[in-house]
């Protein structure tokens, strides 16, 4: 008989064989396609969060750098120190920076007002989850962030505190139905009236909102009208030539260690932030996902090599006969190995395959909420794919040597 015509017959009898027990081998394929779907799904879940929070952060502005308070004690290679002046940033500090940092830059100046408020307009109002934050005229730019409609802040409003503010898409479209213009509408932000000078274009909900769900009000506005102790400001740099970023980083921190006070032996008592370094931090810590995801999907996976194989060991038990038969009409040891044996590949590529399709569906739905586009995983489909072929080899192999050592004759006696 030629190769391919024996492979063609493997591959009957063993299709055969499959749909001749099919509640035994569609048990067996639901079992490996969960242990394959943990895997895939949750992995290509963990690549559509990365996506969002690389996208997220990335509304922060490329190339940009953020000056932020460290808080009462730090961390430095593993020792702690107490900081040696402050605890905060105030607005008289990030002022100052503002106007002595010298280095061809945008210098942006904000602070959180509030991330739980409720934006009122006449009868309508947000959901109690909208973030409001004080900002400059360059946060706009810094924070890489568009005005859709309406204009940004001006210089003359900031410094005269004006109540003015800009709103996120979310936010202009949950108060002003029926595409009313919010333009020069006035809006109840805490117990202040502000006036809508502009839109900020969407760029999708995320982690936390975004500028969505956001309003920005001038911080100096702020400073006064949601005051409260020690008011900790942030300071947003963006070099206007990328290349020159690490240089801007170096002077932002000498400057403002002059602006802080501190002497050349003291440690500096503020961090600097890159744009993507929360990202990286976050997409760091999902790495423990991952391997609790791999942990999760490879043990389902052994389970269902454990069932596989003790299927397949009954299998050859109630076919002792056939493979009798077989042998006794010309077929070899080799043949009824590689027949079995390719059974239990069969069943596990099929539990492969729905497990792939469920992973990705499942891991899309993710996608989905968190505004990422769809991901196929090709790196997860060819390595689940290649772990239900490794279940097949290892859960079949033994009963397909079990079936082609049965002497031929005592198989035929066999009840």
């Amino acid at each position: 008989m030629k190769i391919g015509a024996l492979y063609k017959e493997i591959f009957r009898i063993s299709i055969s064989s499959i749909f001749a027990t099919k509640l035994r081998s569609i048990l067996t394929i639901l079992i490996i396609a969960l242990g394959i779907m943990a895997l895939v799904g949750i992995l290509t879940a963990i690549d559509a969060i990365k996506g969002s929070i690389s996208n997220e952060f990335a509304m922060m502005g490329a190339n940009t750098f953020t000056i932020e308070s460290r808080g009462m004690r730090v961390n430095i290679n593993g020792n702690r120190y107490r900081t040696k002046n402050h605890q905060f940033i105030s607005i008289r500090q990030a002022k100052e920076f503002k106007e002595t940092f010298t280095f061809p830059s945008d210098v942006s100046i904000s602070v959180w007002a509030t991330g739980a408020s409720t934006i009122k307009y006449k009868s309508n109002k947000t959901n109690p989850n909208i973030g409001v934050r004080g900002i400059d005229e360059n946060y706009i730019k810094t924070g890489g962030i568009e005005i859709s409609r309406g204009r940004n802040f001006s210089n003359v409003d900031i410094q005269d505190a004006r109540s003015v503010a800009l709103i996120g898409d979310e936010v202009a479209r949950k108060l002003f139905l029926k595409n009313e213009d919010p333009i020069d509408k006035l809006i109840s932000v805490g117990g202040g009236k502000y006036r809508v000078i502009g839109v900020m274009k969407s760029k999708g909900s995320g982690f936390g909102g975004g500028p969505d769900r956001s309003v920005m009000l001038p911080y100096t506005n702020v400073a006064v009208y949601f005051s409260r102790p020690r008011m900790d400001f942030s300071i947003g740099i963006q070099p206007r030539d990328p290349k020159l970023l690490d240089y801007s980083i170096g002077e932002a921190e000498g400057v403002f260690r002059i602006v802080r006070n501190l002497k050349a032996t003291d440690e500096s008592d503020f961090n600097i932030e890159t744009s993507d370094t929360l990202a990286k931090l976050l997409i760091d810590n999902l790495k423990f996902v991952s391997i609790a995801a791999t942990i999760i999907g490879i043990i389902t996976l052994i389970g269902a090599a454990v069932g596989l194989m003790n299927i397949m060991l009954v299998a050859v038990a109630e076919r002792t006969r056939e493979i009798g038969t077989r042998k006794a009409i010309g077929a070899t040891s080799s043949t009824i190995k590689q027949q079995f044996l390719f059974e239990a590949i069969l069943i596990c590529q099929m539990g492969g395959m729905l497990g792939v399709i469920l992973g990705i569906l499942i891991g899309n739905i993710v996608s989905m909420m968190t505004d990422s586009p769809f991901i196929i995983p090709w790196g997860w489909i060819f390595g689940g794919l290649g772990l239900a072929l490794a279940v097949g080899l290892a859960s079949g192999y033994f009963p397909a040597v079990k079936a082609s050592r049965l002497d031929p004759i005592e198989a035929l006696r066999y009840e």
